[in-house]
């Protein structure tokens, strides 16, 4: 199959395979595994309109930079998927289309390609995208499960990458039915392997959050940069009650529904607490105001997942759209509160609680 052919194909065949990853996206895609009861926290800010933002809309800039890496724009395709012959063409589409675009790109854990390197060309985004920012991805819960320094060196020669994030995703692990859940000294082996690697390592959630107190313990620890991954999307134990066939995990996935802590909050307390620790607000964002507020409340860069997904199975046209349209709302955004620069959103004073807001 040729590049423009690939560019066209919608990438999520018919036919289930049986394979964790594949099942991932499927479930991602067909079931209802949003948190309920529980939101992002994004709609409790409002932005003051600037009726005279003395600026040209054409002039409004997206560059900025992270972790000493020039980006077009503070915009991630959050880590999601890899590990099979179809996951891997959605990671290359991924990596084709931010490329394209300038944003960051993460990818899904690397574990499988790790212990089974016939996988680790699903994970070989680099090639796709050889002027963005990459980000390796594997589960910090490892470290507890034989994995070594030079099985996360591995990681990031796989993807190309320029760092590497570790996620922590207990109640996920507890869920899953292969879960891994000794989570126990996990602390001083993420401080080491910050010692170790040769490259920036960050930390990240998988849709529940990182408080602030965590969060300065994992900066002073050597941590890089912090991913908060909040509440108010995906909820992985809502993914992995669909695959647990145990009658009692699957009820009580329901308890969990609403667990988390909403991103905006976490952006807040992390931010509050860190004032210059590089930070990533993931977590519910579908739109580009959802990612200007992200920013003004602290975040370096603005992380979407699975409202990427849809498109990133469909085309590349279909990918390459949404992703414009996110830049456009964002720049919109900022041409309406006279914000030219990225800097000067995020140290903007027109982001105001909506009890706030004077119409």
């Amino acid at each position: 199959m040729n590049e423009q052919e690939r560019a066209g194909e919608r990438l999520l065949p018919e036919v289930a395979t049986g394979e964790r990853k594949l099942e991932h996206v499927r479930l991602c895609l067909e079931e209802n595994v949003a948190g309920e009861g529980v939101t992002s926290g994004m709609e409790r800010f409002a932005f003051r309109h600037h009726p005279l933002p003395e600026l040209d809309f054409e002039e409004v800039h997206l560059e900025t930079s992270f972790i000493g890496k020039k980006v077009r724009t503070p915009l991630l395709i959050s880590s999601m998927t890899g590990g099979s012959k179809t996951t891997g063409a959605i990671n290359e589409r991924l990596a084709r289309v931010a490329n394209a675009r300038g944003w960051a790109l993460g990818v899904g854990s690397i574990r499988a390609a790790v212990e089974q390197p016939e996988l680790a060309s699903t994970f070989d985004v680099r090639r796709w995208a050889p002027d963005i920012p990459v980000i390796a991805n594997l589960g910090a819960v490892q470290l507890n499960y034989g994995f070594t320094t030079a099985d996360f060196q591995r990681a990031v020669d796989i993807a190309g990458a320029d760092m590497l994030v570790l996620h922590l995703n207990t109640l996920q692990e507890v869920f899953q039915p292969e879960g891994n859940t000794n989570f126990a000294g996990l602390f001083q082996r993420i401080e080491n392997l910050c010692r170790e690697l040769d490259v920036p390592v960050g930390v990240k959630e998988v849709g529940f959050g990182i408080d602030g107190v965590t969060a300065q313990r994992l900066y002073e620890a050597g941590v890089a940069f912090i991913d908060v991954a909040g509440a108010g999307g995906t909820s992985w134990v809502q993914v992995e009650k669909y695959r647990n066939n145990n009658p009692v995990r699957r009820a009580a996935a329901e308890a969990f529904a609403d667990w988390g802590i909403p991103t905006a909050e976490c952006i807040q307390e992390v931010r509050a607490l860190n004032p210059t620790g590089a930070l990533i607000g993931s977590g519910g964002l579908h739109t580009g105001v959802d990612a200007a507020k992200a920013l003004a409340l602290g975040a370096d860069l603005a992380g979407f997942g699975r409202s990427l997904l849809e498109s990133a199975v469909a085309s590349d046209d279909a990918l390459n759209e949404r992703l414009e349209q996110v830049e456009f709302e964002l720049r919109t955004v900022m041409f309406g509160i006279g914000a030219g620069r990225i800097e000067d959103l995020k140290q903007t004073e027109r982001l105001v609680e909506r009890r706030q807001v004077k119409f």
